[in-house]
């Protein structure tokens, strides 16, 4: 997401990327919620399955809705699903791997790291990274996932934009309380924790709760924690306060 806006290159983009963004979020977030407000319709199909408790498997419903397409339609659907998924995987693991091999082993872990010991860090992290993917969707714990992450990086996200008094501490409180708890939630799915979460014991309603509790782990603790260097967020806000010339019709001008 940083990325896309370290994409625009004048104005004129921001207005039409709103826009575009805008449609594309409706088309999506609308289906989605109609796909599942529609899912509960085919609870009696056979393909349905059920786990130990008598609960319906969520991961089945998708797959007995599409069991009754044609075959056609089917493979249309699954070359749909596996090009998205590709895309975003290439993308997810190629950032994470460059941030960790960059940002956080060079020069911190690893002092003197040069340029073929860089590109072999992150060849073998793009394997990691691929081979924690493939673990995670065989467990099904995609929306511990997502939830994990809207979690921990939405507060920080939020605050870094829009108030100087974030801290990096505040921001790791964020990650960290997000990452735990979602990893107790997937735990606990997993029956290797029994652990009595009532409403939270669901990935979507934790993943919830925890961009909810990110918005206030993250101004607690930039308050309690010292301040970050006024001269380094001044030079990050800094263009804010540049001038620039617009035309008329965007901007009235100042009375004499």
């Amino acid at each position: 997401m940083v990325g896309k806006f370290y994409a625009i290159k004048h104005e004129g983009d921001i207005h039409k990327g709103t826009i575009i963004s805008t449609v594309f979020a409706v088309i999506v977030a609308g289906g989605c919620y109609f796909l599942g407000g529609f899912g509960r319709l085919f609870t009696g199909d056979p393909g349905i399955q059920f786990n130990a408790k008598g609960g319906i498997v969520f991961d089945s419903i998708i797959p007995a809705m599409l069991s009754n397409l044609p075959d056609v339609l089917i493979a249309v659907v699954i070359i749909l699903v596996l090009s998205a998924s590709m895309s975003t995987l290439s993308s997810l693991v190629l950032t994470s791997s460059s941030t960790v091999t960059l940002d956080l082993l060079k020069g911190h872990v690893v002092r003197k790291m040069d340029e073929k010991k860089q590109l072999l860090t992150m060849r073998g992290l793009i394997v990691v990274f691929i081979a924690i993917s493939a673990v995670i969707a065989i467990i099904q714990a995609m929306g511990v996932s997502w939830g994990a992450m809207a979690g921990a990086f939405l507060a920080p996200f939020l605050y870094g934009l829009y108030w100087k008094r974030a801290t990096s501490w505040g921001c790791w409180a964020s990650i960290l309380f997000s990452s735990i708890f979602m990893t107790l939630v997937m735990f606990n799915q997993l029956g290797v924790l029994t652990l009595n979460l009532g409403l939270l014991s669901s990935p979507i309603n934790a993943g919830a709760f925890c961009m909810l509790a990110g918005l206030l782990i993250v101004p607690i603790v930039s308050l309690i924690s010292k301040a970050p260097d006024r001269k380094l967020v001044d030079d990050a806000f800094s263009c804010y306060d540049q001038k620039v010339l617009v035309k008329q019709t965007e901007a009235l001008a100042d009375p004499e």
